[in-house]
């Protein structure tokens, strides 16, 4: 009975783990559209852009309680989501004015905003949940 217990302790941990890594993910794809959207224009506004994305890219890891994966494969999956968001983003810039109207220029912010707010949330509703005593 207590190696039971033990398991369905050590299921939660992980599940609430994995919906960690997986909604700052969401949040690096968007930001990194974002800064693919304005890639080449240089301003302070990019510079501040590409440091939150290399912060959103690395600091997740160390926040990670325990079970940590390699770091290297972590950071691999993380600039393989980030590359492939700002060739996206990029992509998005050509097509504006082509095939999308012009005031969709502001989506990716508007999403990156949305999620960002929605990570918040997930993660304070994590720290603050009420856990039974035992």
């Amino acid at each position: 009975m207590k190696s039971a217990s033990c398991y369905q302790k050590a299921h939660s941990e992980v599940a609430g783990e994995q919906g960690f890594v997986i909604d700052t993910s969401f949040v690096l794809f968007f930001l990194a559209v974002e800064f693919g959207r304005t890639f080449f224009t240089l301003s302070l506004d990019n510079v501040f852009l590409f440091a939150t994305l290399l912060t959103v890219t690395v600091l997740p890891y160390f926040l990670l309680p325990n079970g940590k994966p390699n770091f290297g494969s972590w950071l691999l999956g993380r600039s393989l989501i980030a590359g492939l968001a700002i060739l996206l983003g990029v992509m998005f810039k050509q097509s504006l004015g082509v095939a999308l109207p012009e005031t969709f220029r502001f989506l990716p912010m508007t999403l990156l905003i949305v999620t960002a707010m929605l990570s918040c949330y997930i993660q304070f509703y994590g720290f603050l949940k009420l856990r039974l005593a035992k």
